[in-house]
């Protein structure tokens, strides 16, 4: 064995001199101030131990790969000797850690963990940033490459549940729904992992990142378990890297500490991705832990139906509430529509692209400044309106590519316009939310407000105020600041919210179609 010798935390009085304990894959075995990991001789189809060779491969991986989270603990690989005196099998030697300090066990006893959280954060955004890239690790981080791997889980999901029949954990129609969504997401976000990968955000990664791997020292927190018996599963996004994390916090019943957790991670790694992909990465690992919980199953863990079942609502809930989504926010003017589309995106994280700001910016106006004209004239001209939706849904597309969800606030009074923009959200693979707003009854309340904007009055209005604050928003495009025209630019810089809160119920009076 080699490794540091300096000396740390290990057996405490208070906990068993020598323990074991196991997983799907090996045996851990503690004994005073040593934990040995013996690998089982099992084939799983997604890591195959079967053979003394494969377990003696995996070891020294083990214990090399983990050198880059946690170098004081893992000291090195030891032989295991039959009787005989022949190899047999070998061991990875690690110092132990103290229970107590699991962060598993103090988030379950709700003990202060903020801190230990963020310095997690930071250490595995700084992990990142050094980590190995390469065209091969980036491949890993394709959009195709993400769908094959849902593919690998649904399916060897499906294969132990027909193992387990009658007494599957899973409700076949929830993997149903969770393949159609997570297909769905995929099928039009290709821009979206295309951008990622030029940004460098592809990495070689821990892997494993679950919170019974993670003990909260006083010199700081030790990172333990990295994947080691797949390099390709190891390639990721470093946002999915720190997803798994957030999925096993949610997982504790603790969605504030998860939510704490990304916020500290997009900060220290500057990452600035949409809401969507965020989801999308949760509910991924949920759905492989799911996947583990029912392969514990078959291996007679009485626990494990019902945590698969948790973690599979867990992986639903996400991919549901990552969906990408256009909603048209219609109706004749002055009946809210902005109003509604700026009270709506602020509460969603939704970008809001403005019909009438879109229509000056192609005339070359400000926001600002009144192009008040007779109907049909003017910037108002049926070729003038024609033009100004074609770039509306333009903006839409690139928005929707990139994952981010658009609230379009215009009048969408033709047949014609609608049927274009449905267009576009079915193109993108996204919802599409359809809402029209009307004030029956207060025809000179609309008149006076349509006035007002009219005489440049626009900046005292809540809609206005909407549309300035979405105009001052910063976008990237090939690593350079530019400022984006109503929503325009590289979508993709634009940070997003870990969890969109649900919006309250707020509009003058609204019909909604889907």
């Amino acid at each position: 064995m080699s490794g540091p010798e300096r000396p740390m935390a290990g057996w405490s009085r208070d906990e068993p001199w020598a323990q074991a304990a196991e997983t799907h894959a090996a045996a851990v075995f503690l004994a005073g101030d040593l934990a040995c990991k013996l690998k089982k001789p099992v084939n799983l189809g997604f890591l195959d131990f079967s053979t003394v060779a494969a377990r003696t491969v995996a070891c020294a991986r083990e214990a090399e790969l983990n050198l880059r989270f946690a170098p004081d603990v893992y000291l090195g690989v030891a032989e295991l000797r039959g009787p005989d005196g022949e190899v047999c099998d070998h061991l990875v030697v690690m110092r132990r850690m103290p229970a107590s300090r699991r962060l598993s066990t103090l988030v379950r006893s709700h003990e202060p963990v903020a801190r230990p959280l963020r310095q997690v954060a930071r250490i595995l955004a700084a992990q990142h940033a050094k980590a190995a890239r390469s065209p091969q690790i980036a491949e890993q981080g394709s959009r195709d490459a993400l769908r094959r791997r849902w593919t690998d889980n649904i399916e060897q999901t499906r294969t132990i549940q027909a193992r387990l029949a009658p007494r599957e954990p899973l409700d076949p129609a929830v993997i149903c729904e969770t393949e159609r969504l997570a297909s769905r997401f995929g099928a039009g976000r290709a821009p979206l992992f295309d951008a990622r990968i030029r940004q460098g955000r592809i990495v070689d990664g821990h892997g494993d990142l679950l919170a019974d791997d993670i003990f909260c020292l006083d010199d700081g927190p030790r990172i333990l378990d990295c994947l080691d018996f797949d390099d390709r599963l190891r390639w990721l996004d470093g946002l999915d890297d720190a997803a798994f994390l957030a999925m096993d916090l949610e997982r504790l019943g603790a969605p504030a500490l998860a939510e704490q957790f990304m916020a500290a991670y997009a900060e220290y790694s500057g990452d600035p991705a949409p809401a969507s992909l965020r989801h999308h990465y949760v509910a991924y690992r949920a759905f492989v832990r799911a996947k583990i919980a029912c392969l514990r199953g078959a291996q007679d863990d009485p626990a494990a139906g019902f945590e698969a079942r948790h973690l599979a609502e867990v992986a639903l809930r996400h991919l549901r509430a990552g969906a990408v989504t256009l909603v048209l926010i219609g109706g004749l003017p002055g009946t809210g529509k902005s109003a509604l589309a700026d009270a709506t995106a602020g509460r969603l994280g939704f970008t809001v692209l403005n019909s009438d700001r879109v229509r000056k910016e192609l005339a070359g106006l400000p926001a600002e400044t009144s192009a008040r004209a007779r109907y049909g004239s003017g910037i108002y001209t049926a070729e003038w309106t024609e033009r100004t939706y074609r770039e509306l849904q333009r903006r839409a597309a690139v928005l929707l590519a990139h994952g981010e969800s658009v609230i379009a606030d215009a009048s969408f009074i033709t047949a014609r316009q609608r049927a274009a923009a449905a267009a576009t959200a079915a193109e993108a693979s996204a919802d599409l939310v359809q809402l029209r707003c009307t004030a029956p009854g207060e025809p000179r309340l609309r008149r006076g407000r349509c006035d007002r904007r009219a005489d440049g009055g626009l900046r005292g209005t809540v809609a206005g105020r909407g549309r300035n604050r979405h105009r001052s928003r910063r976008h990237r495009r090939g690593g350079r600041p530019v400022r984006g025209p109503s929503g325009g630019g590289d979508p993709s810089s634009r940070p997003g919210a870990y969890l969109a809160p649900r919006p309250a119920v707020y509009a003058p009076r609204v019909t909604t179609t889907r």
